[in-house]
């Protein structure tokens, strides 16, 4: 189910921990997982609670409880708007909006191509810089209609 390149970043994960703690790398395993397989499936989940020696139920609890974890198929970019105070005081509703009508989706829904995928989370810990977003790992601050369109027409 994962190459053997995620499996040995796994096992790099559990070494971090005394092997009756082998569940404690259970963030670190999702996220492996995910950025392989673009999502978590229920079978991923199940393939990651056996590896860390888990019940399947624990593993569901982590990747329900925080937005960082897919668990279904999303665009080849996920676009997180800022929505906490900071940001909406400096217009991230505006921002949405804007997405809204440039991608012709709303929030939690997938570009019909695949290529976006539209998210409101909460903060991301960039308030000097708002309003903000997150696609990937990069965050693109104090953000306006022509700043969206240069970074949208910048991703493959």
């Amino acid at each position: 189910m994962l190459s053997d390149k995620a499996l040995a970043a796994i096992e790099q994960e559990k070494a971090k921990y005394p092997p009756e703690r082998a569940q404690s790398a259970v963030m670190a395993a999702l996220r492996i997982a995910q950025d392989e397989l673009g999502w978590l499936s229920t079978d991923t989940m199940d393939y990651v609670a056996e590896l860390l020696g888990m019940q399947p139920i624990q593993v569901y609890e982590v990747a329900t409880f925080y937005h960082h974890y897919e668990l279904k198929p999303i665009g080849r970019h996920r676009i997180d708007v800022c929505g906490s105070v900071s940001c909406w005081l400096c217009g991230s509703d505006r921002i949405l909006d804007y997405f809204r009508e440039k991608l012709g989706i709303e929030v939690g829904e997938t570009t019909p191509d695949g290529r976006f995928t539209l998210r409101e989370v909460e903060c991301l810990g960039s308030c000097v810089g708002a309003p903000m977003m997150q696609i990937g790992n990069v965050y693109h601050e104090n953000l306006t209609p022509a700043k969206i369109d240069e970074i949208l027409d910048g991703l493959k």
